[in-house]
C-alpha cells in the first residue's frame, strides 16, 4: 500500500490561479521515472509555459481544459479525453473560465521545463497578447 499523500497547493511561480495536486504515483527508486498525479484547476487557473523532455500525457477527468502552444492554437478537452504533448513542445494548460478542471498528469520524474507565465513578456519567450488572452478565456477554441 502506497502511503497517503497530502494535497499541496502548486507555486504561484509556476501557476496563475489555484491549481491543487495529489499525486498517485511517484518514483521509489533512483533509476524509476513515472509520476502520476490530479491535478486540479480552479476555474480559470493556468500553468506557465512548460515543456516535457519525454513529453506528457493528461487525460482530463472533470471539467473543461483548454490546452495551448506556441502555435497559437487552443484546444478544449472534455472528460474522457486524453492530451498528448511531444517531448520539448512548450505549452500550457487551464481550466475553462465558470468551471473547475480535473486532469490526470503523466509526465517522467524530474524533466519539466518551467518558463513565464501565459502572457508574461521576456526576450526568451513569445508574449501572450491582447487577443491570445481573450480567446483563452471567451471559448473561441480548436476541437482536438
Amino acid at each position: 500500500m502506497e502511503p497517503s499523500v497530502p494535497t499541496t497547493k502548486n507555486p504561484a511561480a509556476q501557476f496563475a490561479g489555484d491549481v491543487w495536486l495529489d499525486p498517485i504515483a511517484l518514483p521509489h527508486e533512483e533509476d524509476q521515472t513515472m509520476v502520476v498525479a490530479t491535478v486540479r484547476f480552479a476555474p480559470g487557473a493556468r500553468t506557465a509555459w512548460h515543456s516535457h523532455k519525454h513529453g506528457q500525457y493528461l487525460r482530463v477527468t472533470q471539467g473543461v481544459g483548454r490546452f495551448g502552444g506556441r502555435d497559437g492554437k487552443i484546444i478544449e478537452v472534455h472528460p474522457g479525453q486524453t492530451l498528448y504533448t511531444p517531448p520539448g513542445e512548450e505549452h500550457w494548460h487551464a481550466a475553462a473560465p465558470g468551471c473547475f478542471m480535473e486532469h490526470i498528469a503523466m509526465p517522467q520524474n524530474g524533466e519539466d521545463r518551467p518558463r513565464p507565465p501565459v502572457g508574461a513578456s521576456t526576450s526568451q519567450t513569445m508574449s501572450t497578447t491582447a487577443a491570445d488572452q481573450q480567446m483563452l478565456f471567451t471559448g473561441q477554441v480548436s476541437q482536438p
